[in-house]
């Protein structure tokens, strides 16, 4: 089999999954939490799939590289903002969230602006914080979909996600304060 025909399969896929993000927003935002939690795990598995299919195929692209990340962020910043929206998540915590990618971002466009790039790698902090997210933003648009009541989990949850947030903010901010200025 020759597989350079499915050289772009992985780029493919992540693609259509940042075209299900304004897909899964209406939904949340109309609650329609069934079809939201439905195109949410479509989403996971099409991020494991192309993961999978890049690293075991050795599929790998520049792009892809590029588009991964930002289709699992735009993803969970998206579903964040939804939920703030839809008053089924604070909306301080979109807020945080959205705030912490956007300080990143902006830290890495600054620094390239002032002649002083700096590299920005995953961080374990971070991975942590990404897996809360994830799996808090599931947990909410399954107890939606399913009708299983919030109580204890969804306030430890909450609580848990916006701690983990500001902690994995700061481990970015502070060595990028340090690394300009320098």
């Amino acid at each position: 089999m020759d597989l350079a025909k499915f050289g772009s399969l992985p780029n493919i896929i992540t693609i259509c999954r940042l075209l299900l993000v304004p897909v899964i927003v209406s939904m949340i935002v109309d609650g329609e939490w069934d079809s939201a939690f439905a195109v949410f795990v479509i989403a996971g598995a099409s991020d494991a799939a192309d993961g999978w299919l890049a690293k075991t195929f050795d599929l790998r692209s520049e792009l892809g590289a590029f588009l991964d990340p930002l289709a699992d962020k735009t993803l969970l910043v998206s579903i964040y903002v939804a939920l703030g929206i839809a008053h089924v998540v604070p909306a301080t915590l979109a807020i945080l969230v959205v705030s912490r990618d956007v300080m990143i971002v902006g830290g890495v466009i600054t620094s390239w602006l002032l002649d002083n790039p700096i590299a920005i790698r995953p961080i374990f902090l971070s991975k942590i914080n990404t897996t809360a997210q994830i799996g808090f933003a599931a947990a909410v648009l399954g107890a939606l979909a399913f009708g299983i009541p919030t109580g204890l989990w969804f306030a430890v949850g909450l609580w848990l996600v916006a701690a983990l947030t500001v902690a994995s903010a700061g481990a970015y901010l502070v060595p990028w304060i340090s690394h300009m200025g320098h």
